[in-house]
């Protein structure tokens, strides 16, 4: 598949399961991808992967959070292919980290607050950056946002990180219409929870727990909620974003685009 020949696309918080799935989907519709994290070993393992199945890639170590690691990726990247078309950002934060599953009449304030700090803060630092390397290139390239089904759910216990997930919808919409105006397009992809991703097994355990039931009956209740019976994967995921920064999907701009196989509590 070549739909993303001669297309120059940079992967950051890469070590994570969604972003990683994206980053080999990427580089096997012919992308040259750039995965970046704070941990070289595992980008730099990602990047192994997607060579030895055919794909170009190379690992950058990389805070997604940090300005000066933001700046040197692009700069690396312009510098060695003279463009930047395509900047997807997968950084979450660990359940654990920000206490998921615990009541917000519990948590703690700057608990509450990490999720939006991290995950807005993040993608907020890494889509400006691109915009200015992609004017400055002359690229009509595509910034990619991440979010999450419990921006339009309603699931108790998870307050922080549902604040962060409707966050980053707005501000999806607001960078479409500032970066539209120099023909960059944002868009948000939204995949419902996948099972096979340890922040979901570990949130589902957290959220069982507070209830007071087993976790197997907390996902069982979750499964009952789609539609067609079944759960988005990470290659579901992974295959619509690549199409949606192709030029086939160059028509949706400012959307946000459930991947969910139809999830009913997501209005």
């Amino acid at each position: 598949m070549d739909r993303l020949n001669n297309k120059v696309a940079v992967v950051f918080a890469a070590s994570g399961a969604i972003a990683g799935s994206v980053a080999q989907a990427f580089a096997l519709a012919g992308a040259k991808v750039y995965v970046t994290g704070k941990d070289p070993a595992v980008v730099g393992k990602l990047a192994d992967e997607i060579i030895q199945n055919g794909g170009w890639a190379t690992a950058l170590r990389a805070d997604a959070l940090s300005e000066a690691d933001i700046d040197a990726v692009f700069e690396q990247v312009v510098a060695e292919q003279g463009k930047v078309d395509i900047v997807f950002n997968g950084i979450g934060i660990r359940p654990s980290q920000s206490q998921y599953g615990t009541p917000a009449t519990v948590i703690s304030y700057e608990n509450f607050l990490k999720p939006i700090t991290t995950i807005v803060g993040s993608q907020f630092l890494t889509s400006r950056a691109a915009a200015k390397y992609m004017v400055a290139t002359k690229s009509a390239g595509t910034i990619l946002t991440l979010t999450s089904s419990l921006s339009r759910s309603k699931i108790p216990f998870m307050a922080g990180v549902t604040a962060a997930s409707t966050g980053i919808e707005g501000l999806t919409r607001s960078l479409a219409a500032e970066f539209g105006m120099v023909g960059i397009k944002v868009i948000c992809i939204n995949p419902t929870g996948m099972g096979e991703t340890r922040t979901i097994q570990e949130t589902a355990a957290a959220n069982a727990a507070t209830i007071g039931i087993p976790v197997e009956a907390f996902a069982q209740e979750l499964g009952k909620g789609y539609l067609l019976g079944k759960t988005p994967s990470l290659n579901d995921v992974a295959k619509v974003a690549t199409f949606l920064v192709s030029d086939a999907g160059a028509a949706l701009n400012s959307h946000v685009i459930d991947v969910d196989f139809g999830y009913k509590s997501v209005i």
